[in-house]
C-alpha cells in the first residue's frame, strides 16, 4: 500500500491519503476514499452543524420546517427537512403514536 494523491472535489487541490488513513479507513469499514481534502471537510462540516455527534450546542437557532400533519392535517413545524418517506406527525398525534408503539 502507498500514499495516494486525490484532487479535492471542493478546491481541487492535491491532497495526500497517507497509508495510515488508508488503513484506519479500511479498520473502520469505510468503502470510499475521501473526495475533499482536510480544510475543506473542516468548512463543511462547520458549516453543517459540526458533523458528527449531535447536540447543535453553539450552531444557533435551529431551522424549522413547515409541514402538514400526516394524521390532522394539522399545519406544525419540525426541527428537521421531511423526506417524503415516512409520516410526519404533529406534537399531539406524534405522542399518540408514540404511546401506541410503547408496550
Amino acid at each position: 500500500m502507498d500514499d495516494k494523491t486525490i484532487n479535492c472535489r471542493n478546491c481541487g487541490q492535491p491532497f495526500t491519503f497517507t497509508v495510515a488513513e488508508q488503513q484506519f479507513y479500511q479498520e473502520k469499514g469505510f468503502e470510499h476514499e475521501p473526495v475533499r481534502c482536510k480544510g475543506c471537510r473542516d468548512q463543511r462540516k462547520s458549516t453543517r452543524g459540526g458533523g458528527g455527534g449531535g447536540g447543535g450546542s453553539g450552531s444557533g437557532p435551529r431551522q424549522m420546517h413547515n409541514v402538514t400533519c400526516s394524521d390532522c392535517g394539522q399545519e406544525t413545524q419540525v426541527p428537521f427537512k421531511p423526506t417524503g418517506e415516512k409520516p410526519v406527525y404533529c406534537r399531539e398525534c406524534f405522542n399518540k403514536h408514540r404511546g401506541d408503539s410503547r408496550f
